[in-house]
């Protein structure tokens, strides 16, 4: 294994390890041993050395005045923020003979990991450490916070998470994003449709409840009620079979179900859809009609519209849509919800769930967090927090906050900053970031493995979560070999993976040479799919047999109260989650948070644009600045990025207004289905 660490001049690759699907290629330029400059790798196939501002400031977060430098252990009370250093051996023997009072008097379950993807690498997310929690005994976390509703609904639909090659999308004639603010979250796809709008009249339709930045740049914008996504779907589904605009051929060969849902959408009329969703019926005609007649046809299905109460339904819906014109045997046709499916690792041999002893051990959902440590009984007694920071980004977040306030739960926190989470800490451990880590990486969007070498030392007495972990069992008495294995060796166990015949013939060795390497991709539909039908299941008796509808059925969202507005926390353009909400150099491009609202709604509140707004409900409340204009629907609210709340005289914890109600499948979060009232602050 190559290590750039060492080396303290030149420009070494490197890859984004941010939880976002173009999971870039990077050249990092050093000088005297540290990161001087941040570029894409214009060789690498798909994102051709284009990268965001977010990752072309990485060294200001990097080498930020308040990066964690050395292990801390709390002295004033929780959440104050009053630490004091100590030395690693202190932090090991303080918290491993924490934990084993605990497991001798209350059990292992008492203890709870809780972490996401902080850090995209596999070994940071998804190794050592589920090897430690299952021998530890610990509960199970079910980590759903993202993109499981509509993982499920997909799944259900197509029988995995398998689209088409973004790269093939180049010769799509018509891009529709729904859901997806890919300017910001996705900017590689919106570059290929920019291309294929210029050089062969492509047409770029987004669909949203928010005129964000990529509604601005499309041909075509239309506004939606939150929530109401696979509403206009099926809305759609009933103009293709009424006007004949589908593929017969393709329904009968290809899928099960088309008769029975042509039967029926003729509930879906436009005149119920355009009340549902808030489309006229003449641009749900129009949308219909383009979809139906313009060949090759490329959906991106986004994160947003999975983060309700019905967002499993929602993405289950319009992954039916390609499989009505026909679209999925046609280059550049199709849709994208996720690809990981074609970079599925061996997560068996890196997790190692064979040491986990009591296979009944409780599972505890991550969005449930507050209610858990509230809650729960056997009460949870000590969380380790890694790649997550649950005070900002976890629903519900006041619940949460309380819940952490415990006197009585022992608090571990291992990250690069003292987050609002590790204010509640009672230990407090420094991580490297990714540029100092040996690890792999697989994106959701694009079919290339990447390998991360280290560029750069180890940030002072910063450890990876690898090495923790390894600290941890050892303190802990396990010698089992698990415990012992490198990095290098986590990674040759992960790529060796029988199950995934798209990782036929990757090798360890060809990833540390060529830095990625693409997987084995065929056509989506040259073998069975991975339903149980072995095809496109339009309808689903699996989804019957779970107590959920078999067809594509539009559910409305739960209720949430009598408050007037529904509210949608969206993605902002300079933050990922709570990443670099904490850092002055993207505080600074992002500048501040605002509440985009209707021009009618604030009129009848007397708030014009700039205004500062109370918006609340019973959960919680948050000052922020309005943005009044026609970027929204009258009674939707929407606001940008999840901000730090750490800073004097600010009331910005967004989080804290939303439900942690689950969705209608995989347990997902219901981020965008709360409701709240907005007004003036006089």
């Amino acid at each position: 294994m190559t290590s750039y660490a060492d080396k303290k001049n030149g420009i070494f690759p490197s890859v984004c390890s941010l939880d976002c699907p173009d999971q870039c290629g990077l050249l990092v330029h050093k000088k005297d041993g540290k990161i001087i400059k941040v570029d894409g790798d214009p060789n690498h196939p798909v994102t051709r050395g284009n990268i965001c501002n977010k990752v072309r400031n990485i060294a200001h977060r990097l080498y930020d005045k308040n990066r964690l430098q050395y292990p801390l252990k709390r002295l004033g009370a929780k959440g104050e923020g009053k630490f004091v250093r100590i030395s690693w051996d202190e932090a090991i023997e303080t918290i491993t003979t924490h934990w084993k009072k605990l497991i001798e008097i209350d059990g292992p379950e008492s203890i709870l990991p809780y972490s996401f993807y902080g850090n995209m690498g596999n070994l940071s997310a998804e190794g050592m450490d589920r090897r430690f929690f299952h021998r530890l005994g610990a509960s199970q976390l079910d980590r759903t916070i993202c993109q499981m509703a509509g993982s499920t609904g997909y799944k259900y639909t197509m029988g995995g998470s398998f689209g088409i090659d973004p790269q093939d999308t180049i010769h799509a004639k018509l891009f529709i994003f729904w859901g997806i603010n890919a300017v910001s979250t996705n900017m590689h796809q919106w570059t290929i449709a920019q291309k294929a709008r210029k050089e062969h009249g492509a047409k770029i339709v987004v669909i949203d409840v928010h005129k964000n930045q990529t509604g601005k740049m499309a041909d075509w914008f239309i506004p939606v009620f939150p929530g109401s996504d696979g509403a206009l779907a099926l809305g759609i589904m009933h103009i293709l079979f009424a006007e004949m605009m589908v593929d017969e051929a393709f329904l009968q060969e290809y899928t099960i179900g088309h008769e029975e849902l042509r039967n029926h959408v003729i509930q879906y009329d436009p005149a119920t859809v355009s009340k549902m969703t808030g489309v006229s019926k003449e641009d749900l005609y129009k949308l219909a009609r383009l979809y139906g007649t313009t060949s090759p046809s490329f959906i991106r299905i986004g994160n947003g519209l999975q983060h309700h109460d019905n967002g499993g339904m929602n993405t289950r819906a319009i992954a039916c849509l390609p499989a009505l014109t026909g679209q999925w045997l046609i280059k550049g046709g199709g849709a994208i919800k996720s690809n990981s499916g074609y970079l599925s690792h061996n997560s068996r041999a890196l997790q190692r769930p064979d040491l986990l002893k009591n296979k009944n051990t409780r599972v505890i959902n991550m969005n449930l967090l507050g209610q858990a440590l509230l809650e729960l009984d056997p009460p949870i007694k000590s969380l380790y927090i890694y790649n997550s920071n649950p005070a900002i980004v976890a629903p519900n977040g006041n619940k949460v906050r309380k819940g952490l306030e415990r006197k009585d739960l022992f608090i571990v926190v291992h990250d690069l900053f003292l987050t609002e989470t590790a204010k509640y800490a009672d230990i407090v451990l420094p991580a490297t970031s990714s540029y100092e880590n040996t690890d792999f990486y697989t994106s959701y969007w694009h079919n290339h493995i990447q390998i991360q070498e280290p560029v750069i030392e180890p940030y002072f007495e910063s450890k990876s979560n690898t090495e923790v972990f390894r600290l941890l069992a050892k303190a802990m008495g396990f010698d089992d070999p698990a415990f012992s294995e490198t990095d290098e060796e986590l990674i040759k166990q992960a790529l060796h993976n029988p199950e995934n015949p798209y990782f036929d013939g990757i090798t360890f060795e060809e990833l540390a040479e060529k830095k990625y390497v693409k997987a084995n991709i065929k056509p989506l539909l040259s073998s069975k799919l991975k339903t149980p039908s072995g095809k496109i299941e339009l309808y689903s008796k699996k989804m019957m047999e779970a107590g959920l509808p078999p067809l594509p059925t539009y559910i409305p969202l739960a209720d949430d109260g009598d408050f007037p507005f529904l509210f949608v926390p969206a993605p902002t353009h300079n933050f990922l989650n709570s990443t670099f909400s904490n850092n002055e150099k993207h505080v600074s491009m992002e500048k501040e948070p605002k509440l985009h609202m209707n021009i009618a709604d604030a009129k009848e509140r007397n708030i014009e644009d700039g205004d500062v707004v109370r918006v609340w409900n019973d959960r919680g409340e948050c000052i922020l600045k309005a943005s009044v204009g026609k970027d929204v629907l009258p009674g939707v609210v929407v606001s940008q990025g999840l901000w730090s709340d750490g800073r004097p005289g600010t009331k910005q914890h967004l989080n804290a207004l939303t439900p942690d109600r689950l969705s209608d499948m995989g347990g997902g979060a219901t981020f965008f289905s709360g409701r709240v009232n907005v007004e003036k602050v006089k």
